[in-house]
C-alpha cells in the first residue's frame, strides 16, 4: 500500500556454496553443503537438492525496475564489490525487481561508472547485465529470486498487466526469463507479480481480477518451461473487507490456495512495512507492538503455523527513526523465528532494501553506498541464514602454496551523546588466505561497558574487550571486509590498542 512514494524516490536516482558447474575447484565441497542445486518445498519449509531445509535470508536490490534498467549504486561501485558486501554480511539472497521493459530488444542500462569499475560491463544490454550479475553472485555462493516488480519503468500497477503489456506478454517474458537461466541453480525461483492490489481480488472468480488464478497461469507456464522453479506468489490488498499492505494480504489462500502443475514448487509471499511508509490502525492500538503477532498471523503467518507452505516476507523495511518503528522492527523479528531457537525451520525474508535511496525506507547501506548501517543490519542478525558459509569467494579456496591469514581492524564512534555510544568495528582481510573467523581486542581508557553487540560475539575484561565473529561473518574472502556494531556507556569511548587475530 502507498508505493508510489517510495517507487517514485527510487527511480530518481541457507546456508549457501557455489554450485557445481558454476565453479569446479569447490564442486565437491557444493555438493555436501547444504543449499546447493534446486530448491523446493515440503509443508512450510525449503528444502535445497539434497533435502536439506534452508532459508532465505536476504536483501532486496533494485534498479532494473526503474529507468535506468541495472541495478543502482553502479555509479558508485562495482558490482562485484557489492555482491561480496552481501556475502560477509551474511546476506545469501538478493532479491532482483525487474520491469519487463528489459526484455525489450537493445534495452541498455543508464548510470553505469566504468572509471575503474565495471569495466566488464561495458557496452552490454541490460539482460546481459543481469546475465553478469547472475553468474557473480553463483560464484560468491548467493541465491536470486527474479521479482517481475513493474509492467514497465513508468510505475508500479494494481494487477499483473496493462493496456501496454497485456497478460500474454506478461507470461511471454516470465517464460523467457526461465528459460534463459534454466539449468543455473543460483536463479531459484521467480516473484511472478510484485504487490497486487485494488481491484486485484482473490478467489472472486473474475479471470479479469482473480490474482489467484492469473498466478496460477503464469506460475504453470514457467514451470512448463524450467519445472524447478520456486514460485512465489504475492497476497493481495484485500479479502472480503479486511484490507491490509498491497501485496500482504494472503487471507484467501485459506479458501482458495493456488494450484500448481508441479508439487513442491509453492512459496507464498507477503510484504509488510512501518509507519515511515505509511499509517495503519494497527500502530496506534493501545497495546503495540505486542498486538502485531496477532495481525501477522491473520493476514499470513497462518499459512506456516498451519504448515500449508513456506512464506517468504519478500520485503520489509523502515527508516528506524520513529521510535514505533524500532518496536515494529524489533517485534518482527521476533515473530519471523530466530535462528538459534530454529534454524531453517522459520519465515523466508528479504529486507526492502540493500540500496540507501529508497525514499521511505533507506537501506542496509548508508547514502555513500559503502558504509553499512550496523543500527539496521543489527536487528536482523539473530534471523540470518543458520550455518551460512559463504566460503573463500570467487577468488577460489585460496593459496595453495602457502600463504597467511591476517587482518585489521577499524574502530569508529558514529554518535556519542554523553550518556552512550554507538561504535563500528570493519574488519578486512589483509592476507592472501581467506579468513574463517577473526577476533578483534580494544582497550577503552575509561569505564565503558558493552550495552549491547550486533553480528558479533563479545566477552569484557575490565577496560578491554574482545570481540569473536558471528556465525555468519566469520568467512570473509582476501581483500573482502566485514563489520559489527555496538552500543555502550557511558560516552567518550575512543579506542587504543585495536587488533585484528585470524583465529
Amino acid at each position: 500500500m502507498f508505493r508510489t512514494l517510495r517507487r517514485a524516490l527510487c527511480v530518481a536516482a541457507a546456508l549457501l556454496l557455489p554450485l557445481a558447474g558454476v565453479q569446479s575447484a569447490r564442486a565437491d565441497a557444493a555438493d555436501e553443503a547444504a543449499g546447493a542445486g534446486y530448491w523446493h518445498t515440503s509443508g512450510r519449509q525449503i528444502l535445497d537438492a539434497a533435502g536439506q531445509p534452508v532459508r532465505i535470508a536476504g536483501v532486496n536490490w533494485f534498479g532494473f525496475e526503474t529507468a535506468n534498467h541495472v541495478v543502482h549504486g553502479l555509479w558508485a561501485r562495482d558490482y562485484k564489490s557489492m555482491i561480496d558486501q552481501m556475502r560477509s554480511l551474511g546476506y545469501n539472497t538478493i532479491r532482483m525487481p525487474y520491469s519487463d521493459d528489459i526484455l525489450k530488444p537493445g534495452t541498455l542500462p543508464d548510470s553505469i561508472s566504468h572509471d575503474g569499475k565495471n569495466t566488464d560491463l561495458r557496452g552490454l544490454t541490460s539482460l546481459q547485465v543481469l546475465d553478469r550479475i547472475v553468474a557473480y553472485a553463483g560464484q560468491s555462493g548467493l541465491k536470486i529470486v527474479l521479482d517481475r516488480h513493474r509492467p514497465d519503468a513508468a510505475g508500479q500497477s494494481a494487477l499483473w498487466y496493462t493496456a501496454s503489456v497485456p497478460e500474454s506478454t506478461w507470461i511471454t517474458n516470465l517464460k523467457a526469463l526461465a528459460a534463459r537461466y534454466k539449468g543455473n541453480s543460483t536463479v531459484v525461483g521467480i516473484d511472478l507479480h510484485n504487490e497486487p492490489h485494488d481491484p486485484a481480488c482473490w478467489g472472486c472468480g473474475d479471470t479479469s481480477r482473480d490474482w489467484r488464478l492469473a498466478a496460477q497461469r503464469a506460475g504453470n507456464a514457467v514451470l512448463s518451461v524450467n519445472p524447478e522453479l520456486l514460485i512465489m506468489v504475492e497476497g493481495v490488498q484485500s479479502y472480503n473487507g479486511t484490507n491490509g499492505w498491497w501485496g500482504g494480504n494472503l487471507m484467501g489462500v485459506a479458501q482458495h490456495p493456488v494450484q500448481l502443475d508441479v508439487p513442491n514448487r509453492l512459496v507464498y509471499s507477503a510484504h509488510d512495512y512501518a509507519t515511515s511508509v505509511a499509517q495503519q490502525s494497527w500502530f496506534s492500538d493501545p497495546s503495540f507492538p505486542a498486538n502485531m503477532p496477532g495481525i501477522w498471523d491473520k493476514y499470513w503467518g497462518y499459512i506456516f503455523k498451519q504448515n500449508i507452505a513456506p512464506v517468504w516476507l519478500g520485503e520489509f523495511g523502515t527508516t528506524l527513526q520513529p521510535p514505533v518503528d524500532q518496536k515494529w522492527l524489533a517485534e518482527l523479528v521476533k515473530y519471523l523465528r530466530s535462528t538459534s531457537a530454529h534454524g531453517a525451520d522459520g519465515f523466508h525474508w528479504t529486507f526492502w532494501s540493500w540500496n540507501p535511496n529508497s525514499g521511505d525506507t533507506g537501506g542496509i547501506l548508508k547514502d555513500d553506498w559503502q558504509t553499512v548501517d550496523t543500527v539496521k543490519d543489527g536487528y536482523l542478525a539473530s534471523i540470518k541464514a543458520p550455518g551460512f558459509d559463504p566460503g573463500p569467494g570467487p577468488g577460489g579456496p585460496g593459496d595453495p602454496g602457502g600463504g597467511n591469514a591476517t587482518c585489521s581492524a577499524a574502530y569508529t564512534v558514529g554518535s556519542d551523546w554523553g550518556g552512550g555510544f554507538n561504535a563500528e568495528v570493519k574488519v578486512t582481510n589483509t592476507g592472501t588466505l581467506p579468513l574463517k573467523s577473526w577476533k578483534v581486542t580494544w582497550t577503552w581508557s575509561g569505564s565503558q561497558k558493552v550495552t549491547n553487540m550486533w553480528n558479533a560475539s563479545h566477552t569484557q575484561n575490565g577496560a578491554t574487550v574482545t570481540a569473536l565473529n558471528a556465525a555468519h561473518n566469520g568467512s570473509v574472502a582476501v581483500g573482502g571486509s566485514a563489520s559489527f556494531g555496538l552500543g555502550g556507556a557511558p560516552g567518550g569511548a575512543g579506542a587504543t590498542g585495536v587488533t585484528c587475530t585470524a583465529t
